[in-house]
């Protein structure tokens, strides 16, 4: 089925409210984004921000009349000076096609791939985790994930205890698994990522290595790793539930910081560990640690 979008620049504060309007006006679907391209990684936990210039679209069927929509705009209070849209035409395609052509394997290391299952292995003699996009955060595209599945590659995990704080779709402590550990526990508070973790340790042979657990329900233990990739604030705020896994001359690492916020984690946990140079990959951090003596 083909649409039209329809963008409007509106003042921060009115954003939501015209955001209702176009729904109000038939939008099937409204999304915001900053006029200037200046994202928002970490907004204080149940708030939603605007930019100062929001851009606000409204998805609407093809067909539809859009000169009522404007002229309805155009009479309200929420807008500067000018009132300032555009229009697009969006053609009619295999949405679930061009979503499946979006990911390729992904290598991370010198032996480490996700593959998606439409896609042929690229080396079947290396270690391949298979995973698809789905439910639970995870699948190595974004900078903090690739971070981790780097830094796991070059280990010797051997014997190992891994704990994959935060785990959304499993994939480290798959990776932690498939690279040599003998054992990884997946924590997360949402009940549909400990079920996608579980459905991907089984597709990737794992599943009886693998353990899961809701935060009421997690085992205390000394691990070997342990690997939080989650946010800045959680990181802070959980320090001292995050490092109490970490076993004697255990290592920890902390990803999903951005660059400016390094000194504020590091601070949380430089009392009981050591950290090592900062690995960065565009505007996101990874943090590795030693526990001290």
């Amino acid at each position: 089925m083909p649409w039209i979008q329809l963008t409007v620049s509106a003042p921060e504060q009115h954003a939501p409210l015209v955001g209702d309007m176009l729904q109000g006006n038939g939008a099937l679907a409204v999304t915001y984004r900053d006029a200037q391209d200046n994202p928002i990684f970490e907004p204080p936990l149940g708030e939603v921000l605007y930019w100062q210039e929001t851009l606000v679209t409204g998805l609407f069927p093809a067909a539809t009349d859009l000169k009522p929509v404007l002229a309805n705009l155009q009479k309200s209070r929420y807008f500067n000076d000018s009132f300032n849209y555009k229009t697009d035409q969006l053609e009619d395609k295999d949405w679930e096609r061009e979503w499946m052509d979006n990911f390729h394997p992904i290598r991370f290391g010198e032996r480490l791939w996700v593959c998606p299952s439409w896609r042929e292995i690229p080396e079947p003699d290396a270690v391949n985790i298979m995973l698809d996009p789905g439910m639970a955060f995870g699948t190595g595209t974004h900078p903090t994930t690739a971070l981790c599945l780097t830094w796991l590659d070059g280990q010797d995990l051997t014997g190992k205890t891994v704990v994959d704080f935060g785990c959304g779709s499993g994939i480290l402590a798959i990776a932690a698994l498939l690279l040599g550990a003998k054992r990884a526990i997946g924590i997360d508070i949402d009940q549909q990522a400990l079920i996608a973790s579980r459905e991907n340790a089984e597709r990737n042979g794992v599943a009886d290595k693998l353990e899961v657990y809701l935060p009421s329900q997690q085992p205390e233990l000394p691990a070997d790793v342990v690997m939080a990739n989650v946010l800045a604030g959680p990181l802070q705020e959980l320090a001292d539930v995050i490092q109490a896994y970490v076993g004697p001359q255990g290592e920890l690492i902390m990803s999903g910081i951005l660059e400016r916020q390094i000194e504020q984690v590091q601070a949380a946990y430089e009392p009981t560990f050591s950290f090592s140079e900062p690995r960065l990959q565009d505007e996101w951090v990874m943090l590795h640690a030693l526990r001290k003596q």
